[in-house]
């Protein structure tokens, strides 16, 4: 059996005038993640472990901000499109554990919406699958309610 590994980070700033989006599921909050695409942090990082674990580069690469087809773009469609990259290599997720870091809104009410819709996207069993809800303490951007934080491990197993 192929088994592989990745890692995923993204960090975002809370502006006023935007929807909030973690994991696809839009939560109440007075802000919203500011971004090329809708913002979701949570969902890049995802993205950036599948790509880190195909040694497929980065989300950056394979959807630049600089390209205007991509402003706006649910980060829903970009999980699904590399989502299918992993699986056309012959891969399969194993295993997903995430982190999301916001001293506000609280999210733990969200955590199995959140785990549901990132389930859905992926094709997966929600049980294979985990998501983890922490402050910072008051501590940094993100504690000062400036920002949002996600990191994402993946294992993922080959099926050739």
């Amino acid at each position: 059996m192929d088994y592989r590994t990745g890692i995923g980070y993204d960090i975002h700033r809370l502006v006023e005038g935007r929807k909030l989006f973690i994991g696809g599921v839009e939560i109440p909050y007075l802000k919203g993640l500011l971004g090329h695409s809708d913002g979701d942090a949570l969902l890049h990082a995802i993205c950036d472990a599948l790509l880190g674990a195909v040694a497929c580069d980065d989300l950056g690469t394979h959807f630049p901000d600089t390209d205007p087809k991509y402003q706006g773009i649910p980060s829903r469609e970009l999980l699904k499109t590399v989502a299918d990259l992993v699986k056309n290599k012959g891969y399969r997720i194993n295993n997903l554990d995430t982190v999301v870091i916001a001293q506000e809104p609280r999210l733990t009410p969200f955590k199995k919406q959140i785990q549901q819709s990132i389930a859905a996207i992926l094709g997966i069993d929600a049980q294979c699958l985990n998501i983890k809800a922490k402050t910072n303490e008051g501590l940094g951007e993100i504690g000062s309610k400036e920002a949002i934080a996600c990191y994402a491990v993946v294992t993922i197993k080959g099926e050739i």
